[in-house]
């Protein structure tokens, strides 16, 4: 009932707006920050923000926000931030997780990493369909938002000194799974994004691991020396 109750809370739309802001920034979140964003009062902010927090679905602290330390540098002010436990409903009752950890341990202990990795990119392809390759990184953002990656561009310095820009993404799909297997799964991960964006054009799927976020990642050969 915990994740019900959870996931009831976003019902309300002031509620749910201000939720999907602060999950959308991945780092901490003021509430006058999150009141602007969300064109919201303070006070309306800081009562949702907070129910948002008693819910399970956000985690709060505090700092200062003026970067300032000692006296005179203010009061600390609450902050927020997505909470990183998952949240599902599945009524009937139903367990795909244990499934899918008890496949990839099978796969994992009989060698079947290539056979996997096969299948994920068969399936990236047909997801795709009959579009042509994915053509530039805005382009790969819409995708991956459309499949629930989170995806936003992150400006890079290339190895000639020139600006460029990467994918990357705050959420994986497979995440639970991946703790567990990560070779297996961030394998087959990357192999399904292969198939979606494909492989023939200027935008390609890379293993890139960074705490936080997904392993992969996606650059642009047009302005990426890789």
């Amino acid at each position: 009932m915990e994740d019900i109750d959870a996931i009831a809370a976003l019902q309300d739309p002031v509620r749910r707006r201000l939720y999907e802001y602060v999950a959308a920034q991945g780092r901490e979140v003021g509430r006058n920050e999150a009141a602007q964003a969300t064109g919201v009062a303070r006070t309306l902010a800081a009562h949702h923000l907070d129910r948002l927090a008693e819910a399970g679905l956000l985690e709060s602290g505090s700092r200062r926000l003026t970067g300032r330390s000692g006296p005179g540098a203010g009061r600390p002010a609450k902050v927020y931030t997505r909470a990183r436990a998952e949240r599902s409903v599945s009524l009937p009752a139903r367990d795909y997780r244990t499934a899918a950890e008890l496949l990839a341990e099978a796969a994992e202990q009989a060698g079947l990493d290539a056979g996997l990795c096969a299948a994920a990119r068969r399936r990236g392809e047909a997801l795709r369909g009959s579009a042509a390759p994915c053509d530039d990184l805005e382009q790969a953002v819409e995708m991956l938002a459309a499949r629930g990656y989170e995806p936003h561009l992150e400006g890079v310095e290339g190895a000639s000194g020139a600006a460029a820009d990467v994918v990357r993404m705050r959420n994986c799909p497979f995440h639970a799974v991946a703790e567990q297997f990560p070779p297996l799964v961030c394998g087959m991960n990357l192999a399904l994004l292969e198939g979606l964006l494909g492989t023939d054009g200027p935008v390609h799927a890379r293993m890139d691991a960074r705490p936080g976020n997904c392993c992969v990642v996606v650059k642009s050969s047009k302005n990426n020396d890789d």
